[in-house]
């Protein structure tokens, strides 16, 4: 049973210790700077339950869930276990072309592009480590629409990876506002990134817990 919150958000999951909600495309994880940015994923989840706390954050283009600590305790642990990168994390993308290798890895490091913030860039001398396992679950259309979907795994957890990374293989995702052209944005009206499974031991009980999230698109 999926309860709806304020503002129609989904929950997935509500103990004393955890929430896990289905983030919507176009709502900001957090708050940003600026009129009219107040607005995002945890000031509503906070709304019904002032402890949560956000444990990671998804760029506000893409969609799917979102783990939230309840207390300081809590988002400590779950925090570490993000740091110690024991906890799973699946995503689905739909990009332009078709990618030629059935999978692989993008070990490609990243770094903020000072000149045109806030986008990223593969950086070998300034960069982060990044990694980035893939697998094509499908290719279909021909010529400009040419496309494939993708099942996504980030090993690391960099700002806007999983889209820089597949840029690099020229494949930008579909409807990307920052990374593909304007005509794909205007096409396709969002961008096809969807946090689709989290996976994680629970940090009271110790219980290995697994959410999905269909991709919407």
């Amino acid at each position: 049973m999926q309860p709806e919150i304020h503002l129609s958000i989904p929950v997935l999951h509500i103990d004393e210790f955890l929430v896990v909600t289905d983030k919507p495309a176009g709502l900001l994880s957090v708050p940003a700077g600026g009129p009219g940015r107040d607005d995002c994923l945890a000031a509503r989840i906070q709304a019904c339950w002032a402890d949560a706390r956000i444990v990671h954050r998804l760029d506000a283009a893409t969609s799917g869930l979102v783990l939230f600590a309840r207390g300081a305790e809590m988002l400590r642990r779950m925090s570490l276990a993000f740091e110690q990168r024991v906890v799973g994390k699946q995503y689905v993308a739909v990009v332009h072309g078709h990618v030629v290798q059935d999978s692989g890895e993008i070990d490609l490091p990243l770094a903020e592009d000072a000149d045109d913030r806030p986008r990223q860039i593969v950086d070998p001398l300034r960069g982060r480590r990044a990694l980035t396992r893939y697998r094509v679950l499908d290719r279909h259309g021909t010529g400009a629409d040419a496309f494939s979907r993708l099942e996504l795994k980030p090993v690391t957890g960099r700002a806007h990876q999983l889209r820089v990374h597949l840029l690099s293989l020229g494949h930008p995702i579909l409807g990307d506002p920052l990374y593909a052209s304007p005509e794909s944005a205007a096409r396709f009206g969002r961008m096809h990134l969807h946090a689709a499974r989290i996976a994680f031991m629970h940090p009271h009980t110790r219980v290995p817990m697994v959410f999905d999230s269909p991709a919407p698109f």
